[in-house]
């Protein structure tokens, strides 16, 4: 609670002089009795006693202000331990009490962020994703405890060059570390080939350009996704096969009862049948060894007027939206045939054909290439598994043409996205780099 106010004060100050100087100038007027003699006096007195008086009051003033300003010091160098004890109750008193709660939310959030630190990096050394960040000059600035482990022996690598730690590290590392992008590759560790995934990623801190690689062992999550895949595979292939060998098993014992009885004439049918699953198969078997033998893409400029020119006289009525001018950086012919086995399932998908519609579109580092159509769109089952090797809801499907897409999207550092379309139908979306 406040007692008096800095004015306040003052004013009493000043009217305490006043009151004291009439008293002295009446003293000395009944002991001198010249009047004129006494205020002379007075006023010398007076100008001797003010100085006084203000010097007085201000000491205390002065030295309050002088901590204050060295305990502000203290703050803007860190340290916030500081606090001023004072029993005064104006406002220096309150000026006092929030430079001391200023101190101590100051302490509060100084060591609530020391904790959250101190969270952040348990958390971060303690993760099994090796972790080194460099500065600009490739020196090492942190590396967490798995990055020592995998790249030093454990020991510490602050401050060594990145170069020569990449320079004693094995060949798969080195040579996905210069890619500049990222990379899955495969080193034996401890007689064992252990498969890593490697990223990078470039980012200003503290106004200077770093760069932080991150190394994550693979080989569990790889070797389950591969047993799932080669699981989903082998169903696929297994319905496949049934589907012809059980036919051609039934017919080729109808055959041969129907050459017992020497009735040759309803052979013919049953040797067309056969031959015809037989083709079947071999177009199945052929199909795959074509998925499995995807050649490398030849990336090259393509202008985009030229390549979906060329798709639309394959299938007249679809439409073609505004093409970037910017041209395209990727293999031709593959992505050509990946974009007619996507308008050719559009076609299937029964919808009109002029509802069908190629779009593309640029955007910072990648260009999306859509095919949309209003046909029956896919179930949430379907879209699940549509990308899969040899999965088709066709009678007559091969099951490659979306995996096919996929394999193609993802050689050239892509990938294909499929979703329902509001009011009916597919589109699927197709992004490769730029």
């Amino acid at each position: 609670m406040r007692f008096l106010s800095l004015e306040g004060k003052l004013a009493l100050a000043m009217a305490l002089l006043a009151i004291g100087s009439a008293a002295v100038a009446l003293l000395l007027y009944a002991w001198l009795g010249d009047l004129a003699l006494s205020l002379i006096l007075c006023a010398l007195l007076g100008a001797f006693a003010v100085p006084l008086l203000a010097r007085s009051l201000s000491a205390r003033t002065t030295a309050l202000f002088r901590t204050l300003a060295g305990s502000v010091t203290s703050f803007k160098d860190g340290d916030f331990s500081f606090s001023i004890a004072t029993d005064l109750r104006d406002e220096l008193g309150e000026l006092v009490q929030a430079h001391n709660e200023l101190g101590r939310v100051l302490r509060e959030e100084r060591q609530g962020l020391f904790q959250r630190e101190l969270l952040l990096d348990t958390v971060v050394q303690n993760t099994p994703t090796a972790i080194v960040l460099l500065e600009p000059a490739g020196h090492v600035v942190y590396a967490n405890i798995a990055a020592c482990q995998l790249l030093n022996g454990g020991r510490r690598m602050q401050g060594l060059a990145f170069d020569t730690i990449v320079a004693e590290s094995p060949q798969a590392f080195a040579q996905a570390v210069a890619d500049g992008g990222d990379a899955l590759f495969t080193v034996a560790l401890e007689g064992e080939d252990e498969t890593f995934h490697f990223s990078q990623r470039s980012f200003k801190l503290q106004g200077r350009q770093h760069c932080m690689y991150l190394l994550k062992r693979m080989t569990r999550e790889l070797s389950r996704q591969e047993v799932a895949t080669w699981k989903k595979v082998i169903r696929v292939i297994s319905h496949e096969l049934n589907n012809s060998l059980a036919p051609i098993s039934s017919l080729a014992h109808s055959g041969r009862v129907l050459a017992g009885k020497g009735d040759t004439q309803r052979l013919g049918p049953v040797f067309d049948t056969i031959e015809d699953r037989a083709r079947h198969l071999h177009g199945f078997i052929r199909g795959y060894a074509e998925f499995a033998k995807l050649p490398q893409p030849r990336l090259e400029q393509v202008e985009w007027s030229s390549l979906l020119g060329a798709i639309a006289r394959q299938f007249p009525g679809i439409q073609t939206g505004l093409v970037p001018p910017q041209p395209g950086w990727f293999d031709r012919a593959q992505i050509e045939q990946v974009l007619i086995n996507l308008v050719k399932n559009a076609h299937e998908a029964g919808g009109p054909v002029e509802e069908i519609r190629i779009e593309v579109q640029q955007r910072s580092g990648e260009s999306r290439i859509e095919v949309c159509d209003r046909g029956s769109g896919m179930s949430d089952a379907v879209l699940a598994n549509a990308l899969l090797p040899f999965y088709s809801t066709k009678r007559s499907g091969s099951g490659l043409g979306l995996a096919l897409a996929r394999e193609i999207a993802e050689a050239h550092g892509g990938r294909i996205v499929l979703a329902n379309r509001d009011g009916g139908g597919l589109c699927v979306a197709l992004l490769l780099p730029r």
